[in-house]
Order: C-alpha cells, then structure tokens, then sequence
C-alpha cells in the first residue's frame, strides 16, 4: 500500500499553527496550557475530527486523537509530539511531529484507506518543561516515571500548578493516565543539531537516545578585597567554576568519538562587584553520553574534578544530582520500519543517536518506539530562528507515514 501526503497541505498547516503566539521575530510563543497553547490544541482538534477523528483526553491533558480500524479491538499504533515552546521558540519543534500526523490522517482519509490497527494521534502536555518542571512530565506520567499527583502538582513561576492550568484552558480529561496502551509509536522531528544538514542526508533513522544527567552546583569560598588579598591566599569561587568547567572541557573535547557532552548553561556570582573576589558561585552542570557506563565515567570524572577544587582553591562545594535520564535503545522493529521506508524515498540518510530528550524517550518505556529525523537550518532549535524546508517536512511525513502503514496492517500476532 502506497500513497502521498501533500506536502504543500503540510506547509500551510504548520505556518498556520505559528499565527498562534508568534513571537517579533519570526518564532512562537505558545507555553504549555497557556491560553496560546490551547488555542492551538482547539485548531487541531478542529482539524482532526474534520477527518473523522475522536478526541479522549487523560487526566494531565494529554490529547488521544483516534482514526478507527478494521479492528478496533487491537492496539493502535500512534504517532505524535508536542504543540507547546519555548518561551522564544520556533515553528517547527515539536510541532511538525503533531502535524505530520495530521498530514497522514488527511491522506489516508482522501484515499480511502482504512488500516488494519486503529491509528493515534498524540499530543502530550508540557513536553519543553519551560512552564512547568520537569520537561516530558505528562509523557513521563503516561509511562508511569512520574505519578499523576506529582504531574498535577507542578507549579509555575506565579505559582499556578499543572492541573489549576488544565481546568481553566478546559482540557482536564477523565481517561485514567496510561491509556490507551500503544501498539507501537513513532514521532517524527527536527533534529535540533548540525549532523544532518553538515552531512548532506535527508533523514535520520534515531535507534535511541543519549543518557543526561544534571547537577545543581554551589562553590563557596570567601569574598574579599580585590587588591589587597595576595593571589596565594585567594580563596575564589568563580577561579574554581573556570577550573572545573576547563577541565570537564578538555575531557569532553578528548574523546575522539566525540559521544562525550559536558555542558554549564547556568552560572551565577552571588553579589557580583568588579573589585571583589566571588564568595559563591552557582552553577549548572549537564553530562550526556550514549552509553551508560561511559556515562557512569564521565560523572565519577566531574566527582573528581570537584573534590580537587577544595585543595587547590579551598572552596566547599555542594553539588546534588537533579534528573537522570538513562540511555534509551529504541525498539529493534521500530527502527526497521522506519529504516525501509526511508531507503524507499532513495534519499541519503544515516542512523544517528538523539541527542536531546523527547517524549518518545518516555513512551519508549511502555510501547515499542522509534524517531524520525529530518534536517534543520544551522542545527538551530529553541530559538526563532528555527527552521526546516517544505521539501525535508514533506520527506520526513511520507517516511512516517509508510512506517505507520507497515506497523497498522500488522496482524495482532505478527
């Protein structure tokens, strides 16, 4: 079975959607269960049922979009992502692995096609985590990581938690969290890194996700005159962060396969003055690597590193461990799929690692999983500067779309 989805149709959809919270320069702004964000979440619907689509909604707003089978009777094979951004976000994160579900949805309706399995189409809630934390909570819910208290409990900066927001955007649903199960899931994606456009390759087939785990940090020394204090008898925080973040960096930059990632996105002096020795410093440490005793290494390495800063700079250091997420290896059948319909499109493409969390992660946990990749200008993603082309959104909803046919006319045992 064979059919194309209309690439243009997609285009209009996805510039569509970006008239919902666009930001001054050409991004989105639609933070999880805002009233953009549920804005959004109205026009799909609105779109989907169009296609004869049914809508349930699980207890922390994730969206259940249904197209019937031939046996509804039999797990559906599903496809999805996430509608909601970054604060200054672009229009194609998350967001094209919602509508290039729609996209199939629209082209199996118009060819008549009915699939063996019923198909989903997902939408899960707060996957950035930028209004609500942790990233992928309502994901993580759905495959039991994370209690459907806990979820409802997240608050956000004015205080304003998960579940008050789910009750006044209207979409507190009432189907228990962890349903329905999936037979297996696919979520398409920008691969928010350099590789594919640098590369040359169309398509990434993803067989797992890199390892993260993220560190609060505080160093503590002793603030003191700038000019009178000898060097020898200095005990600063902020010379200690630059030993660390030195060191980490020429570990990470060590390792010829390059699978080591060590970065500090956050770093705060306490009470900052040009003539003053930092007394304390703040920072944030993220360690990933795709293979999990690599990444045992990599932190026993950072232990070491920051035991040592305590003799040569005599700091105390606090440091606690935050969020770990393990190693992901996507299911061996999900790839596959994904791997044919890719070679049918006689495009390059290669099989690459995630770097980046996404709900897929999560749902890997519970149903078999895999991802698709797609190319994104300069590697560039969290920002309005995103972007993808109409021709490589086009690719990857047709390579998802010839994986989800193969995967719905499985037979129940097959």
């Amino acid at each position: 079975m064979s059919v194309s989805i209309d690439g243009q149709r997609l285009w209009e959809s996805l510039m569509a959607m970006a008239e919902i919270g666009p930001t001054a320069n050409g991004g989105n702004c639609r933070l999880a269960l805002t009233e953009e964000d549920a804005a959004g979440r109205r026009l799909l619907i609105e779109w989907c049922e169009a296609v004869g689509c049914t809508l349930r909604v699980d207890r922390v707003g994730n969206l259940f979009l249904r197209r019937p089978g031939k046996r509804d009777d039999l797990d559906p094979v599903a496809t999805g992502s996430h509608l909601d951004t970054q604060p200054r976000g672009g229009r194609f994160d998350g967001i094209l692995g919602v509508l290039a579900g729609l996209e199939v949805f629209r082209t199996l309706h118009e060819a008549g096609v009915v699939t063996e399995r019923p198909l989903e189409l997902v939408v899960w809630t707060n996957e950035e985590g930028s209004r609500f934390a942790p990233a992928m909570v309502a994901s993580g819910a759905y495959a039991g990581v994370f209690s459907e208290a806990y979820t409802l409990s997240r608050r956000d900066r004015d205080g304003v938690t998960l579940g008050q927001a789910l009750e006044a955007t209207g979409f507190a649903g009432e189907m228990p969290v962890g349903e329905p199960r999936l037979a297996s899931f696919f979520e398409l994606h920008i691969e928010q890194g350099p590789v594919l456009e640098e590369e040359g390759e169309a398509i990434g087939v993803v067989t797992g996700v890199q390892g993260m785990r993220w560190f609060d940090l505080t160093l503590r020394g002793q603030p003191a005159h700038a000019g009178p204090t000898p060097m020898a008898y200095r005990r600063d925080a902020l010379a200690a962060a630059a030993r660390l973040i030195d060191r980490l960096q020429g570990h990470a930059l060590a390792d010829t396969s390059g699978a080591t990632r060590v970065t500090v996105g956050c770093l705060e002096i306490d009470s900052p003055s040009r003539n003053v020795i930092p007394g304390e410093v703040r920072l944030t440490v993220d360690l990933r690597h795709v293979d999990e005793g690599e990444l045992d290494a990599l932190e026993s390495r950072f232990e070491r590193e920051l035991a040592a800063l305590a003799e040569a700079f005599g700091v105390e250091t606090a440091s606690e461990r935050i969020w770990a997420s393990p190693v992901v290896a996507f299911d061996a059948g999900c790839i596959a799929a994904v791997e044919r319909a890719t070679r049918a499109q006689g495009v390059p493409w290669r099989r690459m690692v995630s770097g980046a969390g996404h709900d897929a992660v999560q749902v890997s946990r519970v149903a078999p999983t895999s991802m698709i990749f797609i190319p994104c200008r300069d590697g560039i993603s969290h920002n309005e500067a995103e972007y993808a082309t109409p021709e490589h959104c086009a690719l990857g909803a047709q390579v998802l779309c010839e994986a989800l046919l193969e995967r719905a006319n499985r037979s129940a045992v097959s």
